[in-house]
């Protein structure tokens, strides 16, 4: 038999010195699923039961927060960002350094500040123009905002860049500094930019946001549950807890869903038209096409004991049936990129703030992939392409004052009235 010959350390006044080991706990793939059935692990009850009742509250609140309306959504992202970036900045933060570094952490808020200052006033300026143009004041002082809006962005980045600069301590500090500086503009550009499109999409019609979001999470559970009671194949070894008849029950389940899904909300002018200002008052528009039924006729070839020969369709079915196969084999890879992101820090979640389920970054990594999906989506495919009249007119209330509109409406007046009399 051959000898170990692997020593122990030992300490100074000889007791034995274990090397501290990580906190995460990697699971077993062969006990996680291979060939087991989850269902057979009674201690996966207690985990399932607690992450029921969290999810029951947790879609309790969103539905809430979508009745109260565009505002009230656009506040729930805000606060989800700001909660993200709490826990993604305490994966780096060490006490030890942040003691000799006064104001530090303030100054990585005031550059993520300044990115949410810069990325909504480009997104909601319009918006707000529209809600201020019946007062006079309002009107001057939030078109004078709009106007120097980058001045004033690029003024407190810059302000920001420099106090980083000024503050930088030697004595193994530097490489500390420049990799929150570093991590800080990660956080921005994964973090806040990609999910900043959330808020694009809930005023171009919050379907567009709850459809998307509402996918996300139904394959999500769908996942869970297919995997917990059937799965036996492991999918990939950053989440070994993922098994593909999860992942495949789950994508059949969430496409279908989609399908379902946009049939109910077109049928609600809350959920489908835009908002153009900031107030919260109750949407009526007209619909579009998108959200007008349609016939179709089912071919001869059907079955004669098939009950449906004739049905409605909206339009927008069609596109749920993209948002869902994306939702179901694409923005799961936010999650396994988030499993590979733990792995690399030793953490089993990025915080504890839900029971259950972990931190909000772990319940927003499939949901940002998937924002950025629908909001590229929907520019591409949906919204209608060239010059229209109210991108014309938004443009003539956001870059002329009033006494400039009102020399435009005399030109087009008089153009409109020489026309006129040319035809006649």
């Amino acid at each position: 038999m051959q000898k170990d010959n692997t020593s122990t350390p030992l300490t100074p006044t000889g007791r034995v010195r274990h090397r501290r080991r990580s906190n995460e706990v990697v699971p077993d793939v062969s006990v996680a699923n291979g060939g087991n059935l989850l269902v057979n692990d009674s201690n996966k009850y207690r985990s399932m039961w607690i992450r029921a009742c969290s999810s029951v509250w947790m879609i309790g609140g969103f539905a809430f927060i979508i009745y109260m309306g565009h505002l009230s959504i656009t506040a729930m992202i805000i606060v989800i960002q700001i909660f993200m970036a709490k826990e993604l900045f305490n994966l780096l933060r060490r006490d030890h350094e942040e003691r000799h570094l006064p104001g530090f952490r303030l100054l990585n808020w005031l550059f993520f500040f300044t990115a949410m200052l810069f990325v909504y006033g480009r997104i909601l300026s319009q918006r707000l123009f529209n809600t201020v143009t019946s007062d006079d004041f309002l009107y001057q002082f939030v078109n004078s905002l709009i106007k120097y809006h980058m001045a004033i962005c690029y003024t407190l980045y810059t302000a920001g860049f420099v106090w980083f600069i000024i503050t930088l301590k030697k004595k193994r500090m530097y490489k500390y500094q420049f990799g929150q500086y570093a991590w800080t503009h990660m956080i921005m550009i994964i973090v806040f930019t990609q999910s900043s499109f959330t808020v694009a999409n809930i005023f171009e019609g919050i379907i567009w946001f709850l459809l998307p979001a509402t996918l996300i999470v139904i394959n999500d559970i769908a996942a869970y549950f297919f995997g917990f009671f059937f799965g036996r194949t492991p999918l990939i070894k950053l989440s070994p807890k993922k098994t593909w008849e999860g992942f495949i029950d789950a994508s059949v389940t969430t496409v279908i869903s989609a399908f379902l899904l946009a049939d109910i909300m077109s049928r609600y002018q809350w959920l489908t038209c835009p908002r153009k200002d900031l107030s919260s008052g109750w949407l009526q528009c007209d619909p579009g096409p998108l959200f007008k039924p349609y016939s179709v006729i089912l071919p001869g070839w059907v079955p004669q004991w098939f009950p449906w020969k004739e049905f409605s369709v909206f339009p927008v079915q069609i596109h749920a049936l993209a948002f869902g196969l994306f939702a179901s084999i694409i923005a799961p890879f936010g999650g396994f990129f988030a499993s590979g992101f733990k792995r690399a820090f030793k953490i089993k979640d990025f915080g504890d703030s839900i029971p259950g389920h972990g931190g909000i970054t772990d319940r927003m990594d499939c949901q940002m992939v998937m924002a950025v999906f629908s909001y590229i989506y929907h520019q591409s495919f949906i919204v209608p392409q060239g010059i229209s009249v109210e991108m014309i007119l938004d443009q003539i209330l956001m870059n002329l004052t009033f006494k400039e509109q009102q020399a435009l409406y005399a030109r087009l007046k008089d153009m409109l009235h020489e026309r006129l009399i040319g035809q006649s």
